[in-house]
């Protein structure tokens, strides 16, 4: 069932590279500042059902999954200017046929070149594709011992020639691409997202989700499945994907009112989501605190924290370090050492727990300060007293 499907979604892009097929794409408004450099054939076949690009920001290196015409990718390059770079992966000779028409006109238009596209499949982002089509016009497969021959070399072309390399990009987008991966390739493609992506960046994705179960009837349609609809995750499992593989703080920042689709019942509306990563690595002691500022009575983040608002609570210098920015910043208020534990002396902090900080951690033992003049409440040049 799935390889007909492969085949029905690698056979409608290419046509779809070729003529426009407004049925694979919602609705989009995109800028049109950025649109204006980009060719009207790009623009008209660009199937998506989101913009993930508005962030994108200056500097970063981007990488797009399943980038199609790369419309996308060209407004990102507007976006992170020529201190930034784009990347964009496909696996669709015709749709990287006619992104990369168009890359060095775009560039004179902006003004720099900072875009290039990859063949390669999304779930595997090691494997560059023309490498092995190379090889295999030069080592056609005959024999078993020649298929044990290819695979070696894939592996080996994974480990040292990696299509993206392990923590190598600021920021991931996706606009209606993953639902198209097969089920038992989709762990994987989140795996692979987050081996590319650096400590600290983040992947925003636009897709199509379902609010319920898709039924085997309608996963076995190559038609529905190529048309961005049975291969849809449903919308709760689609943000439990970005937990398994690590990452933290999704946000569903936005979901379409209507549905785009309503099969059997089955609503399918677009959504775009964002997730990060650096959770990871050892919990030290640094007498740091975090109050959570409201409005609900008590929140608890992908690591099992609870936060009560308005109370004091102790927290590892990784999760301050969080909570200090994106998306948690706006929602805490973080309470620093009187003291600062330099890194390197700082002790084991007990992640499991959720505690709160007293006060004279934070302050020290011996703080016995005495201070009447109230200076601290009035900015400088008020008469708020």
């Amino acid at each position: 069932m799935m390889m007909n499907a492969e085949h029905a979604v690698r056979e409608r892009y290419a046509q779809a590279a070729q003529e426009r097929q407004d049925e694979l794409c919602c609705p989009v408004e995109y800028d049109s500042v950025y649109l204006r450099a980009i060719p009207d054939e790009i623009k008209e076949r660009d199937y998506g059902c989101g913009d993930p690009s508005v962030y994108v920001r200056e500097g970063d290196v981007v990488l797009d999954l399943g980038s199609g015409s790369g419309k996308i990718c060209y407004i990102a390059a507007q976006i992170t200017g020529p201190r930034g770079r784009v990347i964009g992966i496909d696996a669709n000779d015709e749709m990287l046929a006619l992104a990369e028409k168009y890359r060095l006109e775009i560039g004179e238009r902006i003004g720099y070149q900072n875009v290039e596209f990859r063949k390669g499949r999304i779930q595997d982002l090691a494997l560059d594709l023309t490498l092995v089509e190379s090889y295999l016009a030069e080592n056609p497969i005959q024999t078993v011992s020649d298929l044990t021959g290819f695979e070696a070399f894939c592996n080996q072309l994974k480990q040292e020639r990696p299509l993206v390399a392990d923590d190598s990009v600021d920021l991931i987008l996706s606009n209606c691409v993953l639902n198209l991966v097969r089920p038992e390739d989709k762990d994987m493609l989140f795996a692979e997202m987050f081996r590319v992506l650096r400590r600290g960046g983040r992947v925003a994705i636009s897709d199509i989700v379902s609010d319920e179960d898709v039924p085997e009837d309608l996963q076995r349609d190559p038609e529905l499945w190529s048309g961005c609809v049975s291969g849809a995750f449903r919308e709760d499992t689609f943000l439990e994907a970005f937990d398994r593989a690590g990452f933290y703080g999704m946000e569903v920042v936005k979901r379409a009112d209507s549905p785009w689709r309503t099969i059997q019942g089955i609503e399918f509306r677009s959504v775009t989501v964002i997730a990060y990563k650096g959770k990871q690595g050892p919990c030290r002691e640094r007498k740091q605190a975090v109050i959570y500022r409201g409005p609900w009575r008590k929140v608890i983040d992908d690591d099992g924290h609870v936060l009560e608002r308005g109370k004091r609570m102790a927290v590892c210098d990784k999760t301050f370090q969080i909570y200090n920015r994106a998306p948690y910043m706006d929602q805490i208020i973080p309470v620093e050492p009187l003291e600062t534990i330099p890194l390197e002396e700082a002790g084991a902090f007990d992640c499991k727990r959720s505690a709160l900080r007293h006060p004279r951690e934070t302050k020290g033992m011996d703080y016995d300060l005495t201070d009447l003049s109230g200076a601290v409440c009035c900015e400088p040049g008020s008469d708020c007293c």
